[in-house]
């Protein structure tokens, strides 16, 4: 059997990206979340946004599904119509069943402000889902901003150590899970 060189195989064993951004792109899309991706892609942090790293013909759930499952941390750009996307509420979902840290920014929204509503098209057992995962991110500590009095670089610069200190968390945490074994 012929062996792959070692390049391809780091490849195809490296995660898709470190940091998922989470988002309601009509929202935020050409902001904080375009934003964010570029100053972590100039720290070098490999991170995932679907304007950025999907092409036309790839298969949505399956790209992002995966992006999710081998990040270390994401990133939940809460907004004022986020809640009216599916596809937001199942990646917060996937990103909180998964147990990855996640750094919320509550962007021109309040915590409070933040609920998941049934327009009947999808089950109880999913809206239960989306609400959990919606009400865990809503108490857990992160960044507030006002898109008309905040300060764009300062949220930029916050929003990105955050991240950092996350991934020095997760990977500090992975580093003693390896001394214990």
């Amino acid at each position: 059997m012929q062996r792959l060189p070692a390049t391809l195989c780091r490849k195809i064993a490296r995660p898709v990206c470190d940091v998922f951004i989470n988002h309601r792109g009509i929202d935020t899309k050409r902001n904080i979340a375009g934003l964010l991706y570029d100053q972590l892609k100039k720290m070098e942090v490999r991170s995932f946004l679907d304007s950025m790293n999907m092409k036309p013909g790839d298969r949505l759930f399956h790209h992002i599904d995966r992006a999710i499952l081998g990040c270390e941390v994401g990133v939940a750009i809460f907004s004022p119509r986020y809640c009216e996307s599916y596809f937001c509420l199942h990646e917060l979902a996937l990103l909180m069943d998964t147990k990855k840290k996640v750094v919320p920014i509550f962007y021109d929204v309040k915590p409070s402000q933040l609920v998941v509503k049934d327009n009947g098209t999808c089950p109880a057992k999913e809206l239960r889902r989306f609400s959990l995962a919606l009400e865990e991110a809503k108490y857990t500590v992160g960044l507030t901003f006002d898109p008309l009095k905040g300060d764009w670089s300062e949220l930029l610069r916050d929003a990105s150590d955050a991240v950092i200190m996350n991934l020095l968390e997760v990977e500090e945490e992975r580093k003693r899970m390896k001394r214990k074994l």
